[in-house]
């Protein structure tokens, strides 16, 4: 029976990254149903589905800002554990699980009080407008309610991926996603709660997924388990944590301020239309980003098990595995979308003014796309192998040094000035790639050799 401890380090690199890859992905494509399933309900309401669907598009900052602070402690402590792992320091890898888990527990207390008592005016600061402040302001009042349980379910989900239990990340996306799929038409239309019905039918099956991974991470199957000793919030193993989960962090919540950016430029120049639009072009990016993502989360433990383990020739393998799958992915799901924009924006919106505007812009918008697998595969990379510094570089590099002025400056150089918004996307994407790429070269030949300095010495 292969040692459920060791086989990160032995099995072949190519099969275990699949094996791993597969789950995540699977668990990626079904977790965009949280995000897009509602929007995709909504959007096909009568007679107001449009402005509907607006209203909640401007909740997306919020909402990514629970996400990202669930992301800080997790992305930060899931690869830390698993370096520790490859040490075989086990001891140390639960107490990270311990602490992490108190940690995000008094950050979604803090949270909740902030969304319960500030969401309105915030929301009205994101791009809300008086046709759709009480449609985002009523998705947003019950949405708040159930910040535990989406901060422990993507907080804690990760250390079961950390482990390489990619099947039980996996199926915990699953319950939720299937529960919020059968929740969401009989919230939102058979008992007539719209957009409240859909923030309702989010929380809940959060809720049942939350209860399935911390479930698991008590019970013996897991190797790192949660207990009562370790709950504790020690600076020395939470600050390490906070300061690799960093670029995480600036990644994710800078993805609200981009949606403040785009959506009061585009309020600006082209009304609720170029913010609806927004929405479905946000959510199309899930779709292509969010399968991506799982590819690297899949790596995420082969690369920092065996970084821990200062086995370099696994680390290099992997990551050019990694790199070849981002970009061969990201490659295709661009073709796919250049190709057919109509029919994704189709999805999302019945009403053919808002259609036809989306299917315009979202060639525009996308076009960067097609080498953002090698973005994906150096970040992720970066924070496998504990580089917190790289890891928040790039991400800063990308959104707050690139996107947000070109997003207020583009409009100015072009004829459509609201094309001209949408076209900062790309142009900062390009930019970003290249910045990435050169400076992981440095890194990561620079962090081989720490872990091949050692291996010499000896022979």
């Amino acid at each position: 029976m292969e040692d459920k401890k060791a086989f990160l380090g032995t099995a072949p690199v190519g099969k275990l990254l699949f094996r791993l890859a597969l789950p995540t992905v699977v668990a990626q494509l079904i977790n965009m149903l949280y995000n897009v399933v509602d929007r995709i309900y909504i959007g096909h309401m009568p007679g107001d589905g449009d402005l509907a669907l607006t209203g909640v598009g401007v909740c997306m900052p919020l909402i990514m800002i629970v996400s990202a602070f669930a992301a800080l402690v997790s992305s930060g402590g899931a690869p830390r554990a698993s370096i520790h792992m490859g040490k075989g320091e086990n001891g140390i890898a639960e107490r990270i699980l311990g602490g992490c888990l108190t940690l995000q527990l008094v950050i979604s207390a803090i949270l909740t009080a902030v969304l319960l008592i500030w969401g309105r005016p915030l929301l009205l600061a994101f791009g809300a407008s008086e046709n759709t402040i009480e449609y985002a302001a009523s998705y947003m009042s019950i949405y708040a309610l159930g910040t535990v349980f989406v901060q422990l379910t993507l907080g804690m989900n990760a250390f079961v991926t950390a482990q390489g239990f990619t099947k039980v990340s996996m199926i915990s996306v699953v319950i939720g996603a299937v529960a919020n799929i059968a929740l969401d038409p009989l919230f939102i239309y058979a008992l007539d709660m719209g957009v409240r019905g859909a923030a309702l039918a989010t929380i809940l099956s959060q809720a049942l997924s939350c209860v399935w991974v911390i479930a698991f991470l008590l019970s013996k199957r897991s190797i790192l388990r949660l207990k009562a000793p370790n709950l504790t919030l020690s600076p020395r193993i939470i600050l390490p944590c906070l300061a690799l989960g960093s670029a995480t962090f600036v990644m994710q919540a800078s993805e609200s301020v981009i949606s403040v950016c785009f959506n009061s430029s585009l309020l600006r120049y082209g009304g609720d239309i170029a913010v609806g639009a927004m929405t479905i072009l946000t959510s199309v990016m899930q779709f292509a980003m969010l399968p991506m993502q799982g590819i690297a989360q899949g790596a995420q433990p082969i690369l920092g098990y065996n970084y821990g383990a200062k086995n370099a020739p696994r680390v290099k393998k992997t990551y050019r595995i990694l790199l070849v799958s981002c970009l061969a992915y990201s490659l295709t799901i661009c073709a796919l979308v250049l190709l057919f924009p109509r029919a994704f924006a189709s999805v999302f919106t019945p009403d053919e003014a808002l259609l036809s505007f989306t299917a315009r812009v979202l060639p525009v918008y996308f076009f960067g796309v097609g080498i953002f697998g090698i973005q994906i595969a150096c970040q992720m990379t970066f924070v496998s192998l504990g580089n917190a510094p790289a890891s928040v570089i790039v991400a800063v590099m990308r959104k707050f040094i690139l996107l947000v002025p070109l997003i207020y400056i583009v409009p100015h150089f072009t004829a459509d000035p609201t094309l001209g918004v949408y076209l900062a996307e790309p142009i900062a994407d390009i930019l970003a790639v290249a910045f990435t790429g050169v400076l992981f070269i440095f890194q990561f030949r620079k962090a081989l050799k720490a872990i091949e300095a050692p291996q010499t010495a000896e022979t």
